[in-house]
């Protein structure tokens, strides 16, 4: 596909042209009489082109500038990797991240990291080929530091960042020890699923003998949106990640770490959580059920106090007669994840769609690979733990996998991820 062509446009363009008959126009008729939406105005309306050319800089410009991946646009793919360190010397992992460094930057300016056919008889290529071609595609890989990076194998126990600790046991926990964890951890975000798939196949090749990969999660369907982005939809088919942080101050407040922190200064945490879906029991509950759970409409977005997707939700408004119940359930999931009724708390969400094929008992396995930026994993926690007790939503969903890790500022160009922790 070419670059800056809208790939959501264009398979409008081709459903109709392929259902122009008199069959398709009474199907569009009849849909839009239900709903009052025409399936196919709706497809394009706010649509965001693609430019596979489009490269984000990993080396920082500035003192304390984040990391790629974290208040980028959010691309439309992401694999996501932990590692458990099998080395205990410390020089192994400053080698590590050194080399990640350096390889990270050549892949998000749309290069490999080195040769992928050997100038001399039958040797292995540095790289593995498969974006080759394919352009940059907005990549940007986040590199995290589990709680392991500070236990007594390196040496870098009073480095701890202050606040890195394991998510504590919540409510809606059903952890699986495989899923859950990790020393290391590399979110690649791209346009482009292969760019993406590339990158972490790379790095993890370049870790090997100093780290093993742990758990895997292949995302598509950001749902999270940027400034500039309609607000996506998650695996039920409800709009997500509406009222997420957008400003200045918000990031300043809740997300980027200050100079207190130190070598931390300009970083920020990562929660990971990856939360499966009873898709096909949600799929038999019916929609105003459905709205009841979110506490939304469906096709707008809208809370049910009224009003539109981005109208501020009123949790006091009741409905007309004598039952006096509050159009929003106090229990639903807006409900309980709104700032307003967590003393104010905000986090940075960045998640995506997820598809492991069916479970073993046939059914659909699909999810949520949910990730948060924040700058005090308590306040995930304190959200979480109202949420895991009595959110509506939990009679859908279980949390399967769990994992935390500090996300160290950009490093300048000639330096690399954690370098003062080695210093």
């Amino acid at each position: 596909m070419s670059e800056g062509v809208s790939r959501r446009g264009l398979i409008g363009v081709g459903l109709a042209a392929a259902g122009a008959g008199v069959g398709a126009a009474a199907g569009i008729a009849g849909a839009t009489g239900a709903t009052g939406v025409n399936p196919f105005a709706a497809a394009t309306n706010g649509d965001e082109s693609i430019d596979l050319s489009t490269s984000h800089p990993f080396y920082a410009t500035a003192a304390r500038q984040p990391q790629g991946g974290i208040r980028t646009v959010p691309q439309r793919y992401c694999v996501f990797m932990t590692f458990d360190l099998s080395t205990s010397v410390a020089t192994d992992l400053q080698v590590l991240l050194a080399r990640w460094s350096a390889s990270i930057a050549q892949l998000q300016a749309g290069a490999t990291v080195g040769s992928v056919e050997p100038a001399h008889g039958n040797g292995v290529g540095a790289d593995t080929g498969e974006a080759l071609d394919l352009g940059p595609a907005s990549l940007t890989v986040t590199v995290g530091l589990g709680p392991g990076v500070f236990d007594e194998r390196f040496g870098l126990a009073s480095q701890r960042p202050a606040k890195l600790a394991d998510i504590p046991s919540l409510p809606s926990d059903r952890l699986q020890d495989e899923l859950s964890g990790g020393d290391l951890s590399l979110q690649a975000c791209a346009d482009d699923p292969q760019v993406a798939y590339h990158a972490v196949r790379d790095l993890a090749r370049i870790a090997r003998g100093t780290a093993t990969v742990r758990w895997t999660v292949m995302g598509f369907g950001r749902a999270s949106a940027g400034p500039s982005q309609t607000t996506p939809r998650n695996l039920m088919g409800f709009k997500d990640g509406t009222r997420n942080i957008t400003t200045d101050e918000d990031y300043d407040r809740f997300v980027w770490l200050d100079r207190s922190a130190g070598w931390m200064s300009g970083g920020t945490y990562q929660v990971v959580r990856k939360i499966q879906m009873n898709i096909e029991i949600w799929d038999a509950d019916v929609v105003s059920d459905q709205q009841r759970v979110f506490g939304r409409t469906k096709i707008e977005g809208a809370p049910l106090s009224g009003g539109t997707e981005h109208t501020t939700p009123d949790f006091h408004a009741r409905m007309a007669g004598a039952s006096g119940a509050t159009k929003i359930d106090a229990t639903s999931h807006v409900a309980l994840a709104a700032h307003e009724n967590n003393d104010g708390v905000k986090i940075l969400r960045r998640p995506y769609n997820y598809t492991d094929g069916l479970n073993r008992y046939g059914q659909l396995d699909a999810g949520l690979l949910f990730a948060a930026y924040v700058n005090d994993p308590d306040h995930f926690t304190r959200i979480q733990r109202r949420l895991g007790a009595v959110d509506r939503l939990n009679d859908y969903v279980a949390h399967i996998g769990s994992a935390v890790f500090a996300v160290p500022p950009a490093p300048r160009k000639g330096s690399y991820i954690g370098e003062q922790l080695f210093r």
